[in-house]
């Protein structure tokens, strides 16, 4: 039985979990949850065992100074717990860490393990893809999930994918099959500018979230930090004539692709969202598209290649193919 020592009763808890690496585009995800901890000051309870999970020649361990002691950070995947207050107010299990090595199967296990002891109602899994969408509109965010009552409940789309998978896919599938409603939400971010960060779809997650779990999330200078990724890509793009003639593209795409939609269930939520909010903050509504690819890519990132190619060969209303490992043989859907 795991121990949880000075960790309170919790309220309605919900347990939302992000992983750096293939799952993660732009660092979008991880950071959504790392701004969770920051805005909330969450408080670290329980970190997995490092030695379990990561090949550390893969994760390298990282060495620092306190007060002139040299120290070692373990690359690990850590909790956290925040209460949110409000006339509703609810707890939040925070997860954060990095894609495992080895071992997802007992990795998803321990998570789970974690999520029984505490009553967690509710997973939700954020991650990020590389796609063919353009830097000027709105970020489009998917959401899916293996339960059909969850799916029409909450209005996602239940997943169909077949294909290789990362760990979002294998722990959303370890949730289905324990019996924990779970749900996967996916930012594409565009490939053509996919190096870290990117505030916009960390933003456009976090919207999302906000919707899904029905809590108002202090966004602090994040919609500020949207503005000026999306200002500097503009200026990036403008000094290349193959990459701005691409963006165009994309975008003649993706309006055409959202005209018949533009005033139904998308604008509804956004009301919704400004008159919660009343700050005008940015949007996050749109549907996934796939225009050609790009000559060439405005930076350079060790994934954008391989996982444009495991955007292209998706069915285009799944965006979880991004999500793969090479060395995982679980089959599980995303």
């Amino acid at each position: 039985m795991i121990e949880l020592e000075g960790v309170p009763e919790l309220i309605d808890p919900v347990m939302v979990a992000a992983f750096e690496g293939w799952n993660d585009a732009g660092d979008a995800a991880s950071t959504a949850v790392a701004h969770l901890e920051r805005e909330w000051k969450g408080e670290v309870f329980a970190a997995l065992d490092a030695e379990d999970y990561y090949d550390f020649q893969v994760n390298r361990p990282t060495v620092w100074m306190d007060a002139g002691v040299r120290k070692i950070t373990w690359p690990t995947t850590r909790l956290s717990v925040v209460r949110v207050g409000g006339e509703k107010p609810r707890d939040l299990v925070l997860v954060r860490g990095i894609e495992p090595s080895m071992r997802w199967r007992s990795f998803c296990n321990e998570l789970l393990g974690f999520a029984h002891e505490l009553g967690v109602e509710l997973v939700v899994i954020l991650g990020a893809l590389l796609g063919d969408t353009p830097h000027t509109r709105p970020v489009p965010i998917s959401g899916t999930t293996s339960d059909a009552d969850l799916a029409q409940r909450m209005d996602l789309e239940e997943t169909k994918y077949e294909g290789p998978t990362g760990i979002v896919g294998v722990l959303q599938e370890a949730c289905t099959h324990a019996g924990v409603p779970a749900v996967s939400l996916w930012a594409a971010v565009p490939h053509y500018v996919s190096q870290p960060p990117n505030p916009k779809a960390t933003l456009a997650l976090l919207n999302r979230l906000e919707d899904l779990i029905d809590v108002r999330i202090p966004l602090g200078e994040l919609p500020e930090d949207a503005r000026a990724w999306q200002v500097g890509v503009d200026q990036l793009a403008a000094e290349d004539t193959e990459v701005a003639e691409y963006v165009q593209t994309l975008e003649e795409a993706r309006d055409t692709a959202e005209l018949p939609e533009a005033s139904g269930e998308a604008i509804a939520r956004e009301f919704e969202r400004y008159l919660r909010r009343r700050d005008g903050g940015p949007s996050d509504p749109g549907e996934r598209t796939r225009p050609p690819r790009p000559p060439k890519p405005l930076g350079d990132s060790s994934d954008a290649s391989d996982a444009s190619d495991a955007s292209e060969s998706s069915d285009s209303s799944d965006p979880s193919d991004s999500s793969s490992d090479s060395d995982d043989e679980d089959s599980s859907e995303d």
